[in-house]
């Protein structure tokens, strides 16, 4: 009866541990509020397919010929968005993405749903037509 006991006791610990969820990789992220509206009229198409950083240990390729529409600026730069690509950021978590650039280099994204900023290690140059 006892070992019975302890094997319940042991599945129990081992689902309740397995059912916890947490971070192993963290996105670096600062609040950002977007600003709409004025002063961001501009847009840029990407002359050659670009791998980018997108998280701890993961890189995208923007794909060249993707139309990127100003929506907004941030303190950071401005944010751009696409319709022709899905961008997203990884860590322990998936988060859709939006480019900031600043002087025509990539500095990191912005994420919408969490209205924050994640800054890139090292810029980016960005080839543009």
């Amino acid at each position: 009866m006892k070992s019975i006991y302890r094997l319940m006791m042991l599945l129990i610990v081992v689902l309740v541990l397995n059912g916890c969820a947490f971070d192993v990789l963290q996105l670096q992220q600062v609040p950002a509020e977007l600003q709409t509206g004025s002063g961001c009229a501009d847009q840029f198409t990407l002359s050659e397919d670009t791998k980018v950083d997108a998280g701890p240990g993961y890189s995208r390729v923007l794909k060249s010929g993707t139309r990127w529409e100003c929506v907004g600026v941030i303190s950071q730069g401005k944010v751009y968005k696409t319709k022709d690509q899905i961008l997203t950021v990884e860590a322990s978590n998936i988060f859709e993405a939006n480019l900031v650039v600043n002087n025509q280099q990539l500095i990191g994204y912005y994420l919408p749903v969490e209205r924050s900023f994640s800054p890139l290690d090292e810029p980016q140059k960005l080839p543009v037509e």
